[in-house]
Formats: C-alpha cells, sequence, structure tokens
C-alpha cells in the first residue's frame, strides 16, 4: 500500500520534473505541434493537430483506398450527432479529445485500482481505502512523517469533493479525471492555487513572499553563486508577479502566474481546418469535403484505425 500511496503522490507531482524550475508551476496548455503552422510548406502541424503527436508519426504507411476508408470512419466518430456533416464544435471537440489523450491513459491507468466495487464509479471512500488504508487504523503511526501524511489526506479529501460537482460522495468519470488533473478544469482553478500557496508558503501566512517564491525554484549549494536566471526571477517577482506592490503573492497574483490565459490552439485549428476544406462555404464539412481535400489533409497521417477501435468508447 505503501507503494501504491508513493504513485499517487508521483502522479500529482510527478509533471514538474522534467521542466525548468522556474516553469515548474505554470501550467501551460500542451502545444498541438512542434511544427510550426505554415501551409505553405507543408501540413505537418495539421496532422498533429488532428490526430495527436505519436500517433501521427506512424500513420504514413497506408495506400489512398486504405486513407479514404479510415478518414470516413474519422469523420463518423466526429460526427456525434449524425448528421451527416462536422460542425466547428464537433472538431474543436475532436481536437481537444486528441490532445487530452496523455490525460485519459492516465486515468484509464489508475481508474481500476479505484473502483474496488466495480460500478463504473469511485467513491472518495474507495479511493481513500486503496490509497491510505494500510495506515488509517494505526493514525499513520507507522510511518516517520506522520504529519505529512495526515496533511496529504486532508488534501486528497478537499480536493475531491471540489471535483464532486453534485456532492454525492463519487465521482463518475469526469469528476475523477478533474481530481487527478485539477489543473484542466476551470472549475478546480481555485484548488490548483490553493494547493500551489501551501507548498510554496512556508510562514503559513497565506501569502507567498520573495524569499518563499525563490526557495520554491532554488536553494543554493554551499559556496555556489546564483544563476542569471535566479537574478531574473526576482525581477520577475517584483515588476510582474506581484501586481499591487505589496512584496507578496496573494491568490488572485497566484493565479495570473500559474494559470495564465492563452489562446485556444484547438479552436483556432477547427476554424482553420474548416476554412481550407469547406468548399460552399456554409460552415461545416461534409464527407465529400474531406475526401476532396485528401491533399490539405494528408490522411494517411492522421488515420490510425487500430487506435480507433482501441478508443470507441472515448467521445
Amino acid at each position: 500500500m505503501q507503494l501504491l500511496f508513493l504513485g499517487t503522490l508521483a502522479l500529482f507531482v510527478g509533471v514538474t520534473v522534467a521542466v525548468p524550475a522556474q516553469e515548474k508551476r505554470v501550467h501551460h496548455k500542451p502545444d498541438l505541434s512542434d511544427h510550426v503552422h505554415d501551409d505553405a510548406h507543408g501540413y505537418q502541424y495539421d496532422h498533429e493537430a488532428f490526430l495527436g503527436k505519436e500517433e501521427a508519426k506512424t500513420f504514413d504507411q497506408l495506400n489512398p483506398e486504405e486513407s479514404k476508408d479510415r478518414l470516413g470512419k474519422i469523420v463518423d466518430r466526429i460526427d456525434t450527432d449524425k448528421d451527416g456533416f462536422i460542425s466547428h464544435a464537433e472538431l474543436h471537440h475532436w481536437i481537444k479529445h486528441r490532445q487530452r489523450r496523455y490525460i485519459e491513459e492516465n486515468v484509464d491507468k489508475h481508474w481500476k485500482e479505484y473502483d474496488q466495487n466495480k460500478d463504473g464509479k469511485i467513491g472518495w471512500i474507495e479511493y481513500k481505502n486503496t490509497t491510505y488504508g494500510y495506515y488509517m487504523d494505526a493514525e499513520f503511526d507507522d510511518v516517520d512523517d506522520k504529519e505529512t501524511y495526515k496533511a496529504m489526506l486532508t488534501r486528497d479529501e478537499r480536493r475531491f469533493k471540489s471535483a464532486d460537482r453534485d456532492g454525492d460522495g463519487v465521482a463518475t468519470r469526469e469528476e475523477f479525471t478533474s481530481f487527478l488533473h485539477p489543473e484542466e478544469f476551470d472549475h478546480m482553478r481555485d484548488i490548483v492555487i490553493q494547493e500551489t500557496i501551501e507548498d510554496i508558503d512556508k510562514n503559513g501566512d497565506g501569502k507567498i513572499n520573495l524569499q518563499e517564491y525563490i526557495g520554491d525554484m532554488f536553494t543554493p549549494e554551499d559556496g555556489e553563486n546564483e544563476p542569471d536566471w535566479v537574478t531574473t526571477e526576482k525581477k520577475h517577482f517584483s515588476e510582474f508577479r506581484d501586481m499591487n506592490k505589496d512584496g507578496f503573492l496573494d491568490a488572485n497574483e497566484v493565479s495570473h502566474w500559474i494559470l495564465p490565459g492563452e489562446v485556444d490552439h484547438a479552436d483556432n485549428e477547427a476554424r482553420h481546418l474548416i476554412h481550407e476544406t469547406d468548399k460552399n462555404n456554409d460552415g461545416h464539412l461534409s464527407i465529400s469535403e474531406f475526401m476532396d481535400k485528401t491533399d490539405f489533409i494528408k490522411v494517411s497521417t492522421i488515420t490510425d484505425y487500430g487506435t480507433l477501435a482501441e478508443d470507441h468508447d472515448e467521445l
């Protein structure tokens, strides 16, 4: 059980490890593609945006007939209202769905661990017993850092209640996804902000001062000189992060820092694809319009029937 708990803890904080220290708290939306969006030099950006980065790398071996057949199956999946057309909203949803696959795969990985009674939902009691059950009867007496485990339990319960939007003590798949990945959901913003402040605020005053801000990113070794980026971050704190110039970051200022407003690239890409393929300019796409623009969509790089078969329940 200890391994499961530690695995859960890593689930929440592990995503910050692979980024520079000064960026680890900032929640950016994933890029749709690593390629420049310039149709004059190719459509790789559109391919990756449509299917997802990893899948797009492997879908260049289909012949034209196979490509068109599989594109038709994809169009059928995107067309959720089954009216024979692809609307902007449906295409936008599809692109966001493909970009969120890493989240969905993570939820899939953990779902069976926590849904103990196999009813398709996860109750708080199920989650608590699975994660902390080994320690609960002993009140964490067997744990070296007893207070840390108690704090984690309290924090998990608070986050679970925020994710449980109908307050029934049971998480649907969408609610459990927002519990594991709160940064992806607007209604979880306050929890993300609160947890960030609690992580960094060492003196418990509910705010973040400059020392705490830098200490979260950099702890010098004996005799180590301060890197240039730390000097830059001190300047950012005083000039940009601390908007009211009181020497602290409050919840509103932390929100602007870690949850910056960003362009909805999935929305822009959906509009772009419709603009490029909508021959009659009626604002949505028919199957024939998709098929007529295979040079633009290059279907051999955006289709994978094997993946579709595996994901048929996801939409």
